[in-house]
């Protein structure tokens, strides 16, 4: 019998079917889409690939011979912005492309005519800069406008683009300068972040230093504060696009040709970069988002994630504009000037869509809800959840607090790696349970299986896998396929029997009725007295209790068990922690899913390390829960509470 990988422990049992009306008008609302899918999945995604742009069609939808290699629509060609902008400018030219607001609140309204102008006038400066097709690009900016142009003036171009997320530090842009040998870099004076300018320009000069394959800078004058340009080297955008022609062909690209580059956060030593190509990522990212989001023409779309991650390479900037929607870009932080500042947004542009991070959920629900209840967002008809599991309760009040409880909630699963979602309800079609993604979607053969790769019975946990080639797919490594092979494809794979499985290292775990509940990396996996309890399903109990705003937890090193579980823990509103509390979060934890659960310690603090992602760094907190030297706190959004918090736990006794 398969053995049990990680234990199932916490379940959830509430559950919402699509509303009538939404469910009646939805893209789709029978289940067909998957019995088709499933019949043959790749005439299925043939088929969806008609809705794309093509110069030439393809002679193949997949060649799988030199698996774990994928090709998608061998011999088709097409270059990926004419489907994003030029048939848009033929059909809907003055439909607005993107609403976009600057943190000092400023804004630009740019239709799909004027976005296209503004990438031609882009792609003809970088040609006079030298960058010809198969090039790479390198991208270091804040989230303005002139940050979706670089990008698609880069795949106008044929070149390959790498985004660094802007809150990265100078060494993290001069290691993938290095890694992928850019001529050119696209950076800004400075970004605003929380009332404050982040000298984006001054980090981009200092990771230049000491030599580089760097030709020419181009420098977007976003702050005022003043750059020291390189004479030479650097040019301001705006100077370089001003004469420029507002047509320029684009170039035709084979369906495998690189797209863009893009490292994976936390890496070390190497940086990790991963490859996708033009024609398979950019229809499998507009398919799931199309279905998932149930777009319509008159929607009103807001990913609110940073273009330097992958949400925002994917939902911000190219399936939205792959699929004619109108989507809101905003530059800052969300408390900034006020707590209000997301809901401010919904309301301002009649937000109709929301996709954002169940960190920022959680942050929301601490803040109270009088400051979305200031707000009008009668305009939202669907919400969305992306980059961690979402634990129940932060589920329930996003759909009752900033829903109505009229919105379905879209908890989505999938990675840098997959490009596209992959295990997420249809809103139209699926009954969701709050903190489940629900089911792979159509297209996707995903399983959860035990250490020797065999599929785990209903009610169990086990390793998420996926098992067939999906079109938005990692192509390899940057430099490195080997790599590529040992890390996601080596674990469960057996090519000697030609069967090759995708490990995201993710754990999960399927319910009784098959739906899929994520438990985060396996990394995360404590190991208490013999059980492998996830993190997720412990920091889930917590914040169901009522006290509890948000929480973390992590393993340390216990003589006695093994691993002892550490819980930080916010608390809403003015609550104040103290031993009274602690035994009653222990005894609420130990009726959700059982004793061997109950956490040790408990920190209460007012906030937990999170990068400007937002996501919790559990590396320090477990630094912390060992007392060891704590790690790199740099690319914090708030490092300063990662030494109140190490002096509190220094204090912390565990449970007796």
């Amino acid at each position: 019998m398969a053995r049990e990988t990680i234990e199932a422990l916490f379940e959830e049992n509430r559950r919402f079917p699509p509303p009538a009306d939404f469910a009646a008008g939805a893209l789709v609302n029978t289940p067909a889409a998957y019995a088709e899918a499933s019949g043959d999945p790749r005439a299925w995604w043939a088929a969806q690939a008609e809705t794309l742009e093509w110069r030439r069609r393809w002679e193949h939808v997949l060649d799988w011979s030199d698996a774990p290699f994928a090709r998608w629509f061998t011999g088709g060609t097409l270059n990926v912005t004419e489907s994003c902008l030029d048939r848009h400018v033929r059909s809907q030219p003055d439909k607005v492309a993107f609403f976009w607001e600057g943190e000092p609140g400023d804004t630009r309204t740019i239709t799909y005519a004027e976005l296209h102008a503004e990438v031609c006038r882009f792609s003809s400066a970088l040609s006079q800069l030298g960058v010809r097709k198969g090039d790479r690009v390198a991208i270091y900016m804040g989230m303005v406008p002139e940050l979706p142009v670089a990008m698609l003036a880069c795949a106008r171009l044929g070149a390959a683009h790498t985004v660094v997320f802007g809150g990265f530090s100078a060494e993290a842009l001069s290691d993938r300068i290095s890694d992928t040998a850019a001529t050119v870099l696209v950076t800004c004076d400075g970004a605003w972040r929380s009332g404050q300018v982040v000298p984006l320009k001054e980090m981009a000069d200092e990771a230049l230093e000491g030599g580089t394959t760097i030709q020419s800078v181009v420098v977007v004058q976003r702050t005022g504060h003043g750059a020291k340009m390189s004479d030479g080297r650097d040019v301001w955008y705006h100077d370089v696009v001003a004469d420029q022609p507002d047509q320029f062909p684009a170039v035709e690209c084979a369906s495998e040709d690189l797209l863009y580059l893009l490292y994976t956060s936390g890496t070390t030593a190497k940086p990790k970069g991963i490859v996708h190509t033009c024609a398979g990522y950019l229809l499998g990212t507009a398919v799931t988002h199309r279905l998932c989001f149930d777009l319509k023409p008159d929607d009103v779309y807001w990913c609110t994630a940073d273009i330097g991650w992958v949400t925002g390479h994917s939902f911000v900037v190219y399936a939205p504009l792959a699929n004619g929607a109108t989507s809101v870009i905003y530059e800052g932080a969300p408390q900034h000037p006020d707590r209000d500042r997301f809901w401010a947004i919904v309301e301002r542009y009649g937000v109709s869509k929301l996709y954002t991070a169940p960190t920022a959920i959680r942050t929301f629900m601490k803040w109270g809800r009088q400051l979305p209840d200031r707000h009008d967002l009668s305009s939202l008809r669907l919400l969305a959840t992306v980059g961690e599991p979402i634990n129940p309760e932060a589920w329930m009040w996003y759909h009752e607090v900033i829903g109505g409880g009229r919105c379905p909630v879209v908890d989505t699963w999938w990675q840098t790696e997959t490009g596209q979602l992959m295990i997420a309800p249809l809103p139209g079609l699926t009954e969701t349970k709050p903190g489940s993604a629900t089911f792979p979607l159509p297209g996707i053969a995903a399983d959860v299986v035990d250490e020797s790769g065999r599929s785990v019975p209903l009610g169990r946990g086990g390793y998420l896998v996926i098992t067939e080639p999906w079109p938005a797919m990692a192509r390899s490594l940057y430099g490195d396929p080997d790599r590529f092979v040992e890390t996601y494809w080596s674990r469960f794979s057996r090519p000697e029997e030609g069967r090759w499985v995708y490990f995201p290292g993710d754990g999960a775990k399927r319910d009784s009725e098959g739906y899929y509940w994520l438990l985060g990396r396996v990394d995360d996996v404590m190991n208490v007295s013999g059980h492998r309890i996830s993190t997720m399903e412990v920091e889930s109990a917590l914040v169901d209790h009522e006290a509890v705003a948000e929480a973390a937890v992590v393993g340390r090193s216990d003589d006695r068990t093994g691993q002892a579980i550490a819980a930080f823990v916010t608390l809403e509103g003015d609550r104040v922690g103290d031993e009274s509390l602690m035994a009653q979060l222990r005894e609420h934890v130990s009726k959700k899913i059982g004793k061997i659960a109950r956490p040790a310690s408990i920190v209460f603090t007012d906030d937990l390390p999170k990068t400007r992602s937002g996501k919790i760094m559990r590396r320090l907190l477990q630094d912390i829960s060992e007392k060891r030297q704590l790690g790199d706190v740099t690319t914090l959004a708030n490092s300063d509470v990662v030494h109140e918090i190490a002096q509190r736990a220094a204090t912390q006794q565990d449970e007796n």
